[in-house]
């Protein structure tokens, strides 16, 4: 007897094809396409089998039929090559035309434990083709794994690509369905099973009466089919959980139950679960899966609105942290209150997110909307969210955002030095390894989205998908006061010149930039996207870590370390929507009495139209008041160029300090020699005037100290110059922790009074 294919381990008998039809007394149906299926018909023909079956879809019917020779079990109406190998839909085939044996073409796909014993249940012989028998004549017959002979499967529809998988392993991967790799609509049991700590989990008010303000038709019969289907009361669960030892107050929407639609018992529950939180000083997790407003309440659903609203102000003003994560999907009134009032807002890949819905959008304004609209990509781009997190990355992500909440904002002082330890070097280095690989999936989205709103402005000028020069791209673009990275070829001075040596030096596309100090010295950083009106401005990088174990938010202007990043993040030129993220971020650590570090590395605020008519100058007018009244330390640092009133937005600190080969002014050298002298070719000259070096504006008190960059410029040692940044901005911070909020203020005030 011929050897049985190896990648089948328990496979014990070889049928002939010739005498397996009389054998098993049931047609054969065979499992695959392409030329191993017709190889396999044709060898069913050649040994007179009569019963012939075979896979395939609606649409290429004629030809799964081989001219005839078979007829067909259809797995689904369009061609799509995972069809062949989902268990479900192949088993499903196989009763449709009362098939005994599955002649299995694909290898890997007979040797799924899950198809043999689902076979084997419905008893349903399954072969897989002997190796190297190129006749196709013998069939190797395989056995279910003893392992699976009690799993009875249960089947759960995928709604993206519509295939059935079983529940066990699908939940097992956190509900990322095995297909396609989009995400299954998780129950709230399997949501608190996959997140928080085992068995932590208390309920609040789990069941509580109907109201029926409309008196609508048969509302209660509707009510109880709903909690009969779903197996859960309401379109809420709400609760205390802990999640690595910390408790905080939840809710989680259930989609199950009429798409969580709210009405009145929903709307009450999440207020009660709000305003217990306030009490009890918990942080606050949502969870949001809702079609909005439940229709058959009225107007008390449309009130539950604003009622949640009112509680999560009390709760935000309480000073406690509340994190919304959205999941698919999220619309209506939901996504017009709490979804949306988070102090941080998370979404799960690919969630619908949206107020109106799609239909009633196209219906009012005759328009077919675009692919990804009103995604969580979609509200990522356009500055709506914080972040989106893969389902595999969500427990880490929530527990280190709770940590850094978690710490004591009074901070006990030991030997002169300030710190909060979130929980040792193992803590800390779990941090960088996530920090690590967080960084480089956010680069790529931050990127991307750029990439796609430039096309209103860069991209209507540059074409980003051809070769270009960097001269050539920095020609076709508006910066104020700074219209190129790097110096006029012409503007040159044979005197010794400090001021312009620094300027080409701070110019140097090989520089680090802000992004790279970040990944140095701030412990489990999580970038915190978006202003909430409008777009998401990569120029700024804003969010929230540990340095030297103290919490803080960072913002920071980033230029970009590559050509690709540098137009992604308009060369580090932020727009209104940047410096609205800033001031957001900066309320933000107010709320929480986080310090605030920021970064500045920019030639100036972007000078474009689109600018101008979105407010640039109010959105920097707002950092700077806003700045000047913050009761949280602020910590700056220039870090190569400080351009105008679009540097000042982030310098107002308590501590502001410049690299040795920063520089600062006014505005460019360039245009200061254009306005004043009508020659810009005299922009070294202008350099000098304008005493834009580091010593230069510390001798005139501009900042309080200038930080080496090591045994040369920064570009030439990184590492170097990047344990100088950290060491000043975590003795900075050390320093102002001792500060009262009135001290930190009215210390701002007079440093910038004396000028």
């Amino acid at each position: 007897m011929a050897k049985p294919n190896a990648s089948v381990a328990d496979s014990t008998v070889v049928y002939q094809l010739s005498l397996l039809e009389q054998a098993i007394n049931a047609p054969l149906l065979v499992v695959g396409y392409g030329s191993p299926m017709k190889a396999c018909v044709k060898a069913c023909v050649k040994n007179e089998c009569s019963q012939i079956w075979v896979t395939g879809t609606k649409d290429k019917e004629k030809g799964f039929s081989c001219s005839g020779s078979a007829r067909v079990a259809l797995l689904g109406d369009k061609f799509d090559a995972r069809l062949f190998t989902n268990v479900y839909a192949v088993i499903q085939a196989a009763k449709m035309c009362g098939a005994g044996a599955l002649l299995v073409c694909d290898t890997n796909f007979v040797a799924d434990p899950l198809l043999r014993m689902v076979a084997h249940q419905n008893g349903i012989c399954v072969l897989s083709p002997m190796e190297k028998d190129r006749s196709h004549s013998l069939w190797v017959e395989c056995h279910p794994d003893p392992a699976f002979a009690e799993h009875e499967p249960n089947w759960r529809r995928c709604p993206k690509c519509k295939m059935y998988h079983d529940e066990q392993p699908v939940l097992a991967t956190g509900g990322v369905c095995p297909t396609c790799g989009e995400l299954y609509r998780l129950t709230s049991s399997e949501r608190i099973a996959l997140l928080f700590d085992e068995g932590s989990f208390e309920e609040w008010d789990a069941s509580m009466d109907e109201s029926d303000p409309l008196e609508f038709p048969q509302f209660n019969e509707l009510i109880e089919k709903q909690r009969a289907r779903s197996g859960f009361d309401e379109g809420v669960r709400t609760g205390k959980v802990k999640l690595d030892g910390r408790e905080v107050a939840l809710c989680i929407m259930e989609s199950t139950f009429m798409m969580g639609s709210m009405g009145s018992v929903v709307g009450e529950k999440v207020t009660r679960a709000v305003e217990r939180a306030t009490d009890e000083g918990l942080p606050l997790f949502i969870f949001t899966a809702s079609g909005g407003a439940r229709m058959q309440e009225g107007l008390v659903s449309l009130m539950q609105m604003g009622k949640i609203s009112a509680a999560i102000e009390r709760h935000g003003r309480a000073g406690l942290l509340y994190v919304s994560v959205i999941t698919d999907p999220t619309t209506g009134g939901v996504t017009a209150s709490f979804a949306m009032q988070g102090d941080i807002i998370i979404s799960e890949p690919h969630a619908l997110i949206g107020f109106a819905g799609r239909r009633v959008i196209q219906d009012t304004i005759k328009q077919t909307l675009p692919e990804g609209f009103q995604t969580a990509e979609f509200a990522l781009e356009h500055g709506l969210i914080d972040a989106i997190v893969e389902r595999s990355d969500l427990k880490e992500c929530l527990s280190r955002i709770l940590a850094l909440h978690s710490a004591p904002k009074e901070v006990e002082l030991d030997q002169n030095v300030a710190r909060v330890v979130p929980g040792g070097g193992a803590v800390r280095a779990m941090l960088r390894a996530a920090q690590d690989a967080v960084a480089v999936r956010q680069d790529d989205k931050v990127e991307e989205g750029a990439l796609s709103r430039l096309a209103g402005e860069v991209g209507k000028r540059i074409n980003v998908k051809g070769s270009f020069s960097l001269k050539r791209a920095l020609k076709k673009r508006g910066v104020a006061d700074a219209p190129s990275v790097m110096p006029l070829k012409k503007a040159s001075s044979k005197e010794d010149n400090p001021a312009w040596e620094s300027v080409m030096i701070a110019r140097n596309i090989h520089r680090p930039t802000s992004q790279y100090y970040i990944n140095h010295m701030v412990d489990g950083f999580f970038e915190l996207h978006g202003d909430r009106m409008f777009a998401d401005d990569g120029a700024i990088i804003g969010g929230i870590g540990w340095i030297d174990g103290m919490p803080v938010t960072v913002v920071a202007e980033e230029k970009g370390a590559d050509l690709k990043q540098r137009i992604a993040r308009n060369f580090g030129c932020p727009q209104p929507e940047g410096y609205r993220k800033s001031l957001r971020l900066m309320q933000q650590a107010e709320k929480f009495g986080r310090p605030i570090v920021c970064l500045v590395d920019t030639q100036g605020a972007f000078c474009g139209m689109e600018a101008e008519e979105r407010g640039q100058g109010n959105a920097i007018a707002d950092n700077l008041v806003a700045m000047a009244g913050l009761t949280v330390p602020v910590v700056c640092i220039v870090l190569g160029e400080g351009g105008s009133g679009g540097a000042l937005a982030l310098a107002m600190g308590n501590r502001v300090a410049m690299q040795d080969h920063a520089v600062y002014s006014v505005l460019s050298p360039e245009g200061f020699a254009s306005i004043l002298w009508k020659d810009r070719t005299r922009a070294a000259e202008a350099a000098a005037v304008m005493k834009m070096s580091a010593r230069e504006a510390c001798d005139m008190g501009i900042i309080e100290e200038v930080v080496s960059e090591g045994d040369g410029p920064a570009h030439e040692n990184p590492e170097q110059a990047a344990a100088y940044v950290e060491e000043f901005v975590t003795r900075s911070l050390r320093e102002l922790y001792r500060l009262s909020p009135e001290e930190l203020r009215d210390q701002r005030y007079e440093r910038f009074r004396a000028f």
